[in-house]
């Protein structure tokens, strides 16, 4: 497994801080869509929106470990797991970069689930109070994203459900700042985070840190 509750947090959050252009440009534009922008004090449905949106990030994580948690100590199957991990991070390096597109499957796949969950989240339209807005995040944080797909991917490797729970809620965190500044000050923000400068330099630091989970897969796999 992935040693290191700081350093998995740290990355995690990292993960979702770097991603804030890919978050602007999938959800960014939500707190608008929603009035949030339109309505003084606002700020109080952005919040409660964002902690049910991490609130279901925890959920998930939870659920991804547990399933990784049994496959490791009771399948053996911890090497595989932080393969995939590898590759997912790689791969949304290079997605996000527009140097290879094939993790639109993965967002695809996730429709499935979202088609569900739409008609639903368009019912609490236009958000008016604090049980709406966490309502809705709670849903949205169910949303076909490659970069949530990935995050999961690692937090699967984590040593517990708890951990990996932790590992998804610190990931929410991390996305703040896209989210948050993305509702109430889209404009120039926004354009600097999807430029392309700035997305193949976080596209570059993924490949990187996918490389990196890889390494102790293929040289020291005898340790798991």
């Amino acid at each position: 497994m992935i040693d290191g509750f700081l350093p998995a947090m740290a990355a995690m959050f990292g993960i979702g801080l770097l991603g804030v252009g890919h978050c602007v440009g999938m959800c960014g534009g939500i707190a608008s869509a929603l009035s949030f922008a339109d309505q003084k004090g606002a700020t109080h449905l952005i919040v409660a929106y964002n902690v049910g949106r991490i609130f279901s990030y925890g959920c998930a994580g939870a659920i991804i470990s547990s399933l990784g948690y049994v496959g490791s100590h009771y399948l053996e199957l911890a090497p595989i797991l932080r393969g995939i991990a590898g590759v997912l991070l790689i791969s949304m390096g290079l997605y996000l970069a527009g140097w290879w597109q094939g993790l639109t499957w993965l967002e695809r796949a996730g429709l499935v689930l979202w088609k569900r969950l739409q008609p639903l989240a368009q019912r609490l339209l236009p958000v008016r109070s604090l049980g709406s807005a966490m309502t809705l995040g709670l849903m949205w944080g169910w949303l076909p994203c490659g970069l949530v797909y990935t995050a999961l991917a690692y937090a699967a490797t984590a040593a517990s459900p708890l951990m990996g729970m932790a590992q998804m809620v610190a990931f929410g965190l991390g996305t703040l700042p896209a989210m948050v500044l993305g509702g109430v000050a889209m404009g120039g923000l926004a354009g600097v985070l999807q430029s392309r400068n700035f997305r193949r330099l976080f596209a570059l630091l993924l490949i990187a840190y996918g490389i990196w989970t890889l390494v102790p897969v293929f040289l020291f796999h005898e340790h798991y």
